[in-house]
């Protein structure tokens, strides 16, 4: 409906788009109110919905929407009084014990915790447990906050109504007692239905009897169970006016007038085939529902096939298909049948008898192969044959649901009532005496006869329009998500019909497939599957064939197409494409045909066309591996070469800026040490020159009493080596003159640090004073961050364990 409302009023002007929207927010709100007062939890759907419903858009001439109405079938009101074990009531009853305030949990007799008969399961909390949305959708459908206040009392005093219990007369002359715990039930029922407690427990409890032309009235008072059956029948009888009043406000609201429209949309929301341990009446016209749309839609589906047959010149016909009309003679059929039967039960002035009742129907029905009876049970059944499977109903019950009887007093209760809404769904009607002396018995009006009138309506209205339909499937009974079911899947397909289509559809051509999409998606097997000659080259039911672009082909283009397509067809084997001309041609059945604009095939020659494709675009896909792997290899071998290239290029161009940079680097230090070694020579040979004119001087030398005078210790610290020599004590010689040179050069006489090392026996004088080694050195040094700051020229082929400085080193002292 969003959709349409979208695409239909695209063009439209601002007021129509208001209107539009309010009617779709009105429908839209519409389904949580019918989902809270007609969906329930079962066993396999925790929010099946117990009625049928009918929604039509009603749209103007220019195709807009301007109103919508809803139409209900069958709600289930039986669930209001009863609910089968593992299943729950309708989901307002839980809502309003579960969402309701405290104001209105006082209001209402609603108190926290407390136990109901007819709301089993209440422990479990489902997601349409949601009280303040039904509260908001009815606001905005315009049922008003004390409107709202009304129906929820209501509802609260149908809870208080179902715990009240009787116990056994003694005697058929007295009426029945409730039971101590359910007196207070009884008063708050009254409160709440705003109905006197004297006449509402006289009402359950007696029973008011018409009889004779003078329409005496007799009053007999109730058994224990039908005290209950007629607590019960006020419940239901209750519930169902509210949900049609419901029904009545929703299309008072949405609904357009009939001068304002011509053509309308319908969205058929039914219940789906039901299978229970315990069936009866409700199921049984579900299920009946259900075979009249598989029916229709059975018959829709088979028409539309044997159409396109037809337009594309095929000649086939479905000769073998299920056909439930068996089955719907059965349920419905004329003059006999199950409805009937069971109507008739109805109209008879007797009490009901479940075992004669099936007696009545194996005797009169037993030629329909559609019919059962489980002879293992023992209460009277039978079994039928629907398209979904079989289906066991209990006879036990079943008149009294079709009945329906409504007791004259429980309406007159009920139209006694204070409350207004009460008012408004039982109405008072007064009858003048003349008419009713005058009125003729009126016929039964049961269940049956009424949803059976209801569903003809229904399917006239499927048989005058065009019918799209949409199959629901869970795939699993907990709502997980990426979970599915086989066994639930597979049901669930087979109740909703979509396996007897399958069979239908695999009885003719289920695949059919437009030239040009067929030449699109097969066209690669002519040119990889030459085909072989044949006989002939004429195809079976070859005809002109029509482009999709709507335009008329031109005789060129249709040879050029059924060219093609022979040549793509002549690729199979013989066995699959059998041609007209071919001895064998009638008595082998082709499994594929060429219409007018599609090809028809079967699922063999569906896969075999897709086998061989895969096959051709697997060998195509080898071949653009084996010429990308080609060619990746190629690439890498280039890659490779040149990275080698570029590789050797640039480490012989390190290399050379390297050795240039330690060439630069040695020839720096070689200047260096070359530079600190001549200055040095030079200053030796300064300074032994000096020394060497002091000694050769021919002056006389002096005694020890008369040496000059000896300079001060901070210029002889600072004189050469030379100047030492020659300053020392002149005259002294030996052991003497070694002492007072160690003294000229500060160094201790008893110290173990420097060695002496004296001249030859044949000369005088020291030859050398060293240091001596004093354990290793260790110099922590932070590495220069220059690349070749660290290189010595010259290697390094000694350890450093000492420092030893050669502070003198002669091999011939001059003699003095």
């Amino acid at each position: 409906m969003k959709f349409y409302a979208t695409v239909a009023n695209s063009s439209a002007s601002q007021e129509t788009h208001e209107t539009v929207e309010r009617i779709e927010k009105r429908v839209l709100d519409s389904n949580p109110v019918m989902e809270a007062f007609g969906n329930a939890c079962t066993l396999r759907n925790s929010n099946s919905s117990r009625f049928g419903k009918y929604i039509q858009l009603q749209l103007n001439r220019a195709q807009q929407m301007t109103g919508a109405s809803v139409q209900t079938y069958l709600l289930e009101k039986t669930r209001v009084a009863y609910q089968a074990p593992l299943e729950r009531n309708f989901h307002i009853f839980y809502q309003i014990t579960k969402g309701a305030s405290s104001s209105e949990r006082l209001e209402w007799h609603l108190p926290e915790g407390a136990a109901f008969h007819w709301l089993p399961n209440s422990d479990r909390t489902l997601e349409e447990d949601c009280f303040e949305v039904t509260k908001d959708a009815m606001l905005h459908l315009g049922i008003d906050h004390s409107t709202q206040n009304n129906i929820f009392k209501i509802l609260s005093g149908l809870l208080h109504l179902g715990n009240i219990h009787f116990d056994d007369s003694e005697d058929e002359s007295q009426v029945c007692q409730p039971q101590e715990d359910a007196k207070c039930f009884v008063m708050t029922t009254a409160s709440l239905l705003w109905i006197p407690k004297e006449e509402l427990m006289e009402t359950l409890r007696v029973r008011t009897i018409t009889a004779g032309k003078q329409q005496q009235v007799f009053r007999k008072p109730c058994s224990r169970a039908e005290c209950e059956t007629r607590r019960d029948c006020l419940a239901k009888v209750t519930y169902a006016r509210l949900f049609d009043w419901l029904v009545s406000v929703i299309n008072g609201s949405i609904c357009a007038e009939p001068s304002t429209w011509t053509t309308f949309i319908g969205l058929l929301d039914v219940y789906g085939f039901e299978c229970f341990p315990n069936n009866n009446l409700e199921q049984l016209c579900i299920n009946y529902a259900n075979e009249k749309l598989q029916q229709h839609f059975v018959a829709h589906y088979l028409r539309a096939q044997q159409e396109e047959y037809a337009a594309e010149g095929l000649e086939w016909s479905f000769i073998s298909y299920q056909d439930n009309q068996s089955c719907l003679d059965l349920i419905e059929g004329s003059p006999v049948s199950i409805c009937s039967l069971i109507n008739e039960e109805c109209r008879l002035n007797r009490p009901s008898n479940a075992t004669q009742l099936q007696t009545r129907i194996e005797s009169t029905l037993s030629s329909n192969a559609s019919l059962n009876r489980n002879k293992f049970s023992k209460d009277p059944n039978f079994i039928i044959a629907h398209y979904a499977g079989p289906v066991q109903y209990q006879i036990e019950g079943m008149v009294e649901k079709n009945k329906d009887p409504v007791p004259p007093e429980l309406t007159r209760l009920l139209q006694h009532s204070q409350d207004s809404l009460l008012q408004k769904l039982f109405p008072s009607q007064e009858k003048e005496p003349n008419d009713l002396l005058g009125q003729s018995r009126a016929p039964v009006v049961t269940v049956v006869s009424r949803f059976k009138s209801s569903l003809e309506q229904l399917m006239q209205v499927l048989h005058s329009t065009t019918p799209h339909y949409i199959r629901c499937i869970k795939p699993n009974s907990h709502g997980h998500a990426q979970r599915f079911r086989a066994k639930e899947v597979l049901s669930q397909l087979e109740a909703c019909g979509i396996v007897e289509t399958v069979h239908i559809s695999a009885a003719g051509f289920p695949i059919r497939v437009s030239f040009q999409s067929f030449l699109e998606r097969y066209d690669l097997l002519r040119k990889s599957y030459p085909s072989q000659p044949r006989p002939s080259s004429r195809l079976p039911s070859s005809s002109p064939t029509k482009e999709h672009s709507g335009q008329q082909p031109t005789p060129e283009k249709d040879a050029m197409l059924q060219s093609l397509i022979r040549d793509i067809l002549l690729t199979l084997p013989p066995t699959v494409v059998t041609l007209r001309d071919h001895p064998e041609a009638r008595l082998t059945p082709s499994p594929i045909h060429c219409g007018r604009t599609k090809v028809f095939m079967t699922d063999s020659v569906l896969e075999l066309l897709e086998h061989r494709r895969v096959q051709t675009l697997n060998k195509c896909a080898r071949c653009i591996q084996f010429s990308w792997r080609r060619h990746q290899r190629r690439k890498l071998e280039k890659q490779r070469w040149a990275a080698t290239l570029l590789q050797a290029v640039t480490r012989s161009w390190l290399t050379r800026k390297h050795i240039q940079r330690l060439h630069a680097a040695a020839t720096s230090i070689k200047r260096a040490w070359r530079k600190w070694r001549a200055k040095m020579d030079s200053l030796v040979s300064i300074e032994l020159d000096g020394v060497e004119e002091n000694c050769f001087a021919k002056v006389p030398c002096p005694t020890l009493s008369t040496t000059l005078p000896r300079p001060p210790r901070e210029t002889i610290q600072l004189w050469p080596l030379g100047l030492l020599l020659s300053n020392a004590p002149v005259g002294v010689i030996g052991v003497r003159r070694n002492l007072s040179l160690q003294a000229c050069l500060q160094i201790p006489c008893h110290s173990n640090i420097y060695k002496v090392e004296a001249t030859q026996r044949d000369q005088a004088g020291i030859t050398s004073i060293r240091a001596l080694p004093q354990g290793s050195i260790r110099f922590h040094c932070k590495k220069s961050p220059l690349l070749y700051a660290n290189i010595s020229p010259e290697p390094q082929n000694y350890n450093n364990t000492g420092f030893n400085q050669i502070l003198l080193d002669r091999h011939r002292l001059i003699p003095v």
